[in-house]
């Protein structure tokens, strides 16, 4: 293992002057330390720390950049590892922050999304990460332009962030053909590919009222195109999508959509309310049809589906389906279309609170904020109570917990039921 971590950091390390295109021979790493141990010591830091050392010497931002830094991992044989976007709110207005979970204290801020005049509140909007891209996509706010005013309008902007460059922005991307907020998304497996589909105009402030869509489009990375699939059997919204390797007939790849409400109705004639899917619909990226999946609960089991996470394995093909639903973490059997018991959370969590559900590095996380008693600084040496983010994280393969503690920059409570969350894979 040293042998070929050694080999490997240093092939790494030494094509550094070869890639400055100059002819003199290139300055250390680090001064008194060979390059293979250097690069080796550089590749095993946190990302918010990479970040900031980008910009130390030419050299270091050349070995740091996802060009180098990805194979030399790689050639090192460490683990996969994924770092925690968190969108509190309208990324408009307030900064995404990056959580690499190797250092739990270090948050590292993004740009907001480039702000507009007009629109306002951006809420439901779909957040995933491709290779080392950051995209943001539609969502559902409100026009100062439309009329009436203060109805919610669907957003058809896509927004992408290269998580390589040493300095972060936002690059406007061609807009989907139809606007949406709260549909399904997911890359697809061949890379360069996000598919999207259903959705509506649904908005927090006004939560019973919103349109529904089930239009299917795809964005195609290398065309810098969208482009329209086959409509989903029938419209759906608040949905979750995935692409499952393998799932369809002869082992074809699909792109599943689950949950979501499909339609409303009345409580007694006067309180409106949604009709809930308890079923999925799956498209085959092959032959570009949907087919129907019957229910996966019965009557009665529970009302909608939870948060949904999952895992992939190395070469980045889902295995896992875990779904959080109160504070029970349940497992998706394909083979029956049946939720599984899995395990339930080490802290319960009140039915008040709102929580995030998210997988990285294996392993599940449950998230919740909340206010928890410090000490003060000063002779008094008073408690007082700071915002902080608690982490629930389940190893489903060891079945054990733990938890941890951090303290995010934000002035406000989460509520997970508004913010987006998705994981970037280094």
């Amino acid at each position: 293992m040293a042998s070929s971590s050694s080999s490997g950091a240093g092939r790494v390390a030494g094509t550094l002057a070869l890639r400055s295109g100059s002819a003199v021979p290139a300055a250390s790493l680090i001064p008194g330390l060979p390059d293979d141990v250097a690069a080796v010591i550089l590749c095993l830091l946190t990302f918010p720390d990479q970040s900031r050392l980008r910009a130390t010497s030419r050299a270091w931002r050349l070995l740091l950049s996802a060009a180098s830094l990805l194979p030399l991992r790689r050639s090192l044989r460490l683990p996969r590892r994924h770092l925690l976007c968190l969108f509190p709110t309208d990324p408009s207005l307030a900064s995404p922050i990056l959580l690499d979970p190797a250092a739990p204290t270090a948050w590292w801020p993004l740009p907001p999304l480039p702000c507009s005049p007009q629109l306002y509140g951006l809420a439901n909007f779909a957040a995933l990460s491709v290779g080392r891209h950051l995209y943001v996509l539609g969502g559902s706010c409100f026009d100062a332009r439309s009329y009436p005013l203060g109805h919610p309008s669907p957003s058809a902007a896509a927004y992408r962030l290269d998580l390589a460059h040493s300095r972060h922005y936002w690059e406007r991307l061609p807009d989907m053909q139809i606007p949406r907020g709260s549909f399904a998304c997911a890359p697809a497996p061949s890379g360069g590919v996000v598919i999207v589909a259903g959705g509506g105009s649904r908005h927090p402030t006004f939560p019973s009222n919103g349109s529904r869509t089930d239009s299917t489009e795809w964005y195609d990375a290398t065309a810098r195109t969208w482009r329209g699939a086959a409509s989903m059997p029938r419209h759906r919204a608040g949905c979750v999508g995935f692409v499952a390797h393998g799932a369809g007939d002869g082992g074809e790849d699909e792109f599943w959509v689950m949950g979501g409400y499909d339609g409303y109705t009345t409580l007694g004639g006067v309180v409106p309310t949604d009709v809930y899917c308890r079923n999925a619909v799956a498209l085959g990226l092959w032959s570009g049809n949907w087919r129907e999946i019957g229910d996966m609960w019965e009557e009665g089991e529970r009302r909608r589906l939870g948060p949904v996470a999952t895992l992939s394995a190395d070469d980045g093909m889902i295995t896992e389906v875990f779904m959080l639903d109160g504070n029970d973490i349940f497992r998706y059997a394909f083979a029956t279309n049946r939720w599984l018991r899995e395990a339930t959370t080490r802290r319960r969590i009140p039915n008040t609170e709102s929580c995030g559900f998210v997988s990285m590095n294996g392993e599940l996380y449950v998230l919740r904020s909340a206010k928890i008693p410090v000490e003060a600084s000063g002779p008094w040496r008073q408690l007082k109570k700071k915002l902080a983010l608690e982490f629930q994280v389940y190893n489903p393969g060891t079945k054990k917990w733990r938890v941890l503690t951090t303290h995010p920059p934000v002035d406000a409570p989460i509520d997970f039921r508004t913010a987006a969350l998705c994981t970037v894979e280094l």
